[in-house]
């Protein structure tokens, strides 16, 4: 039986009582509100420009928040990033993909968050409840997330979410792609994006960034797994 909880008088605890009866997300008790990773979901962090290209060639991928830019987003760290939502132990899989995929060099831009990490609780999707009382509270550009292809409460909750193994889809019908097509997607996408900003005097080679290299794995067929993922 869900719990009962007072009305929210902050629009804080709102977003958190959102969180937690509608989702069933455990959340942090601080503020700002954090979403806690590794138990209903883990996080697949990339930058905004790859992430956008992502969410083009794979119209079904699962929730998906925007994390805002930080210090004046100048630091490849304080760049707009792209939060997908995976399913929990994703983020144990991603360095394992990476090596098999040969994209080993792209582990600055393509990483994840699981098992004892948090995100920032995006804003209230467009046409949640009214019920939570968050409407008149005007949350506004200063949050630090906020929703792309916002949940669906009692959706995510059946193993919907991109992942590996049986039943995982290739995610051009009903259901998510198969985390390593998402990953082996993404890794081609964050590589394009990085040659771009280098091609636009923007390089993160004065951050430290790995070498541009393409990989050989990038051209295989999308939606392949690793024997050992499968088995």
């Amino acid at each position: 039986m869900p719990r009962v909880l007072p009305r929210p008088r902050t629009p804080l605890a709102a977003l958190r009582r959102w969180y937690e009866e509608e989702m069933g997300w455990p959340t942090t008790a601080t503020e700002p509100v954090q979403l806690l990773t590794g138990l209903c979901f883990d996080v697949l962090e990339m930058p905004a420009d790859a992430g956008s290209a992502v969410l083009r060639r794979l119209p079904r991928t699962g929730p998906v928040a925007l994390l805002r830019a930080g210090r004046g987003g100048n630091h490849p760290g304080d760049r707009p990033k792209l939060l997908m939502l995976i399913a929990a132990g994703g983020a144990e899989e991603l360095p394992g993909i990476l090596e098999w995929l040969e994209w080993g060099a792209l582990t600055t831009d393509l990483t994840a968050r699981g098992t004892g990490d948090r995100m920032p609780a995006p804003s209230f999707p467009t046409g949640a409840s009214s019920s939570y009382g968050f409407e008149s509270y005007g949350f506004g550009s200063w949050e630090a997330a906020g929703w792309v292809r916002p949940p669906r409460p009692g959706y995510e909750a059946e193993n919907s979410l991109p992942t590996t193994g049986l039943g995982a889809g290739i995610g051009d019908g009903g259901g998510a792609p198969d985390l390593v097509r998402l990953v082996s997607t993404a890794a081609t996408e964050c590589h394009r994006a990085r040659l771009l900003r280098a091609r636009n005097a923007q390089s993160d080679r004065a951050y430290g960034d790995q070498p541009l290299a393409f990989s050989n794995a990038s051209r295989m067929s999308a939606g392949t797994r690793p024997r050992s993922l499968t088995l």
